[in-house]
């Protein structure tokens, strides 16, 4: 196999990795949200037992990319595939770590009646979700369309983020005995917010590894 052949090769290998991370990372934050809503402490623990895997494969893609760098020498253009896939990395161990400060809020609320019936929650969680996916669409098929889309739909998530908190806030004075459920709640808003962040990061960096340009999408 030709230096070039062998390079793309370990660049693919790379990007499936990534793509591993990314669904363990989404799955993650999906279990996080039912075991809040359901109540149900196991299934939390479940996620924060998970972590480890996600940040072992976070640790073997930082390795590769940096092997590849010391073994190839890659030119510009090359170098700026692996650190931008040492980014994505990043974003999604970040995410992960998200998913679980959700499932030890789960934990710390327990079995606490919910002041409320959880819907506008998942639904954040729904958005922010699909940001993720935006991404790494965005990454894997190096489509900037697909990452200006996914920025863009962060205003949504902060807008909610915005509308939630308030509302949360709100109920503590009626339901004062709550204070640390309602804390917690708003706890996982704020984590969700940026779960939606880290996704608008990988779109920047998508835009960086098609164009070589630094951007702020959030601008």
């Amino acid at each position: 196999m030709s230096t070039r052949a062998n390079f793309d090769q370990n660049l693919n290998e790379l990007k499936a990795m990534l793509l591993k991370m990314a669904k363990k990372s989404e799955q993650a934050i999906k279990e996080a949200m039912i075991a809040l809503i359901n109540q149900d402490i196991e299934r939390a623990k479940v996620v924060i037992d998970g972590d480890n895997e996600i940040d072992e494969l976070d640790q073997v893609i930082n390795d590769k990319a940096l092997l590849l760098i010391a073994r190839e020498s890659p030119v510009a253009t090359d170098l700026r595939k692996i650190n931008v896939a040492l980014k994505v990395s990043s974003e999604l161990e970040r995410m992960a770590d998200m998913a679980v400060n959700i499932a030890k809020s789960a934990v710390h609320i327990g079995r606490e009646k919910h002041i409320k019936e959880l819907i506008d929650i998942p639904n954040m969680m729904e958005m922010a979700l699909e940001m993720v996916s935006d991404s790494i669409t965005s990454y894997y098929s190096e489509d900037i369309t697909i990452a200006r889309k996914c920025a863009e739909k962060d205003d949504n998530v902060d807008k909610m983020f915005g509308i939630l908190i308030q509302e949360l806030l709100g109920y503590i004075p009626r339901n004062p005995s709550s204070t640390n459920q309602i804390i917690q709640l708003a706890f996982v808003c704020r984590f969700l917010e940026r779960i939606a962040d880290h996704s608008t990061n990988i779109a920047e960096n998508v835009v960086y590894l098609v164009s070589g340009q630094r951007v702020n999408l959030n601008a």
